[in-house]
């Protein structure tokens, strides 16, 4: 190994639904965190792993910090604020407007005191003009202490390569701490299950996908490796709900499992045989027990 080999953690932070998720997955090249258009989509601390002949970065994604309306909100919020200590390096990612919101400002009030390299990442520049974005770093520059300001577009992958190079400007020489094809710590059975929860996001209404979460029941691949048997519920908090999910005719329900089944196929590299159950916990969000059963542990 290059004795100039650089290595460390970076957190990526940032309202819900600003991209944290899809620049992850752009730079490791693979789809591990889920991206969703509703909000609130990571509810646990992810970790996907960035190898190049440079180092290695090991990035945490992390719940959206925003402020907590249940149980569920606070378990959020606390990890995204535990990993800030943990870290290298803290990656904030806003969108390319002048506006600062109660969302960011709550984000900047976080982040005072913190000694780590603050790098603000623009993102979504592909939506906007070149020289809007000049006005954008302007607004943000002295909301808080930051070493770098990098405009980029996580969607297209613009001036991505300019962000890792920035990124290991700020790590000093360490070791590998997972094998160079190692690109997240998510077991599959934890990586399945988010699959199937981003297809029911992306399909449901507004007012339900925060009130789901998704459990795996059985995953079991055949003596002959020619298939993975997966059993799995979707949970929800109402009856009214449950109907939602399953649709008329069982039609939603078929939905979700067909387009999960095609994103699992390829991470498993095999065929699929997906069975979905839909069943009532009321007021799981708020249930402490409940959340632990759903794979929700504070670690702190």
């Amino acid at each position: 190994m290059d004795k100039n080999f650089k290595s460390g953690f970076v957190c990526i932070i940032g309202r819900p639904n600003v991209g944290k998720s899809t620049l992850m997955n752009k730079v490791v090249g693979q789809k591990i965190a889920i991206t969703s258009p509703k909000p609130q989509t990571t509810r646990n601390k992810i970790q996907t792993v960035y190898t190049s002949d440079r180092g290695q970065i090991i990035f945490l994604d992390t719940p959206g910090i925003h402020k907590a309306k249940n149980k569920l909100g606070k378990y959020m919020t606390g990890v995204a604020k535990n990993t800030l200590k943990e870290v290298d390096v803290v990656l904030w990612l806003v969108e390319p407007t002048t506006f600062i919101g109660a969302g960011e400002q709550h984000i900047a009030e976080t982040l005072k005191g913190i000694k780590t390299p603050i790098i603000l990442v623009v993102n979504k520049i592909d939506t906007v003009k070149q020289e809007e974005l000049l006005p954008v770093i302007e607004a943000y520059k002295d909301v808080c202490e930051f070493s770098e300001i990098i405009p980029v577009s996580a969607r297209t992958g613009e001036n991505t390569d300019d962000l890792i190079k920035t990124i290991f400007a700020y790590l000093e020489e360490g070791p590998m701490y997972y094998d160079e094809d190692t690109i997240t710590d998510q077991p599959e059975r934890q990586i399945t299950a988010e699959i199937i929860r981003e297809k029911a996001l992306r399909s449901l209404n507004d007012e339900i996908p925060h009130g789901i979460a998704v459990t795996i029941e059985r995953m079991r691949e055949r003596k002959d490796g020619s298939c993975m048997d997966i059993d799995a519920s979707i949970v929800c908090e109402r009856d009214s709900h449950k109907g939602i999910i399953i649709g008329k005719q069982g039609a939603m329900l078929k939905k979700i499992g067909s387009e999960a089944r095609r994103d699992i196929e390829t991470m498993v590299g095999m065929h699929v045989n997906l069975k979905l159950w839909v069943k009532v916990r009321k007021a799981w969000r708020d249930s402490d027990i409940m959340l632990k059963n759903f794979g929700y542990r504070d670690e702190r």
